[in-house]
């Protein structure tokens, strides 16, 4: 095709628009496609929110990371917190605490054994500490982490903790 130099500008600056649109489309057509969340990170990611609030003592931040209904097996028993106030007005971690010799808990261990785009379940090894550092045990759990209306929690764990 050739150009005039009274057409050239004209055509420049057709041909710059399409490009830049054509280069947005593909860019925001790439961008969704390529990076999709990444629901085991995400669910990685309420993990580490999960102990950090445990090992904070703080039950409200701790019930944040959690979906409702949220179910517990250990100790031989399935108990259900049907909501954020029961599952706080049920955890005193204080008390645990001097029950038990508690004083924080580490991830030892952390596998994505199931994936799908809105659940997760997660092995996990983690192990509670008293305040010298000492180990009082490690214990082998399943988690269940789900997507909710956009937020990523844990729905139920299974443990073998008391």
């Amino acid at each position: 095709m050739q150009l005039n130099t009274l057409n050239r500008p004209r055509y420049l600056i057709r041909l710059a628009k399409t490009c830049a649109v054509g280069l947005a489309l593909t860019c925001a057509l790439t961008t969704s496609a390529a990076t999709p969340a990444d629901p085991e990170n995400a669910a990685r990611a309420v993990m580490v929110d999960f102990l950090d609030a445990f090992n904070a003592r703080d039950a409200e931040r701790w019930a944040d990371t959690l979906q409702f209904p949220h179910v517990r097996l250990a100790s031989g028993t399935v108990t259900v917190y049907a909501d954020k106030a029961e599952f706080v007005a049920a955890m005193d971690l204080d008390s645990f605490a001097a029950s038990s010799g508690w004083d924080h808990s580490t991830w030892d261990k952390m596998r994505a054994i199931q994936v799908s785009p809105s659940k997760v379940h997660i092995a996990v090894v983690f192990s509670r500490f008293r305040a010298d550092n000492s180990l009082i045990a490690s214990f082998e759990s399943l988690y269940v982490i789900e997507q909710i209306d956009g937020r990523w929690g844990v729905r139920a764990r299974s443990s073998f903790a008391p």
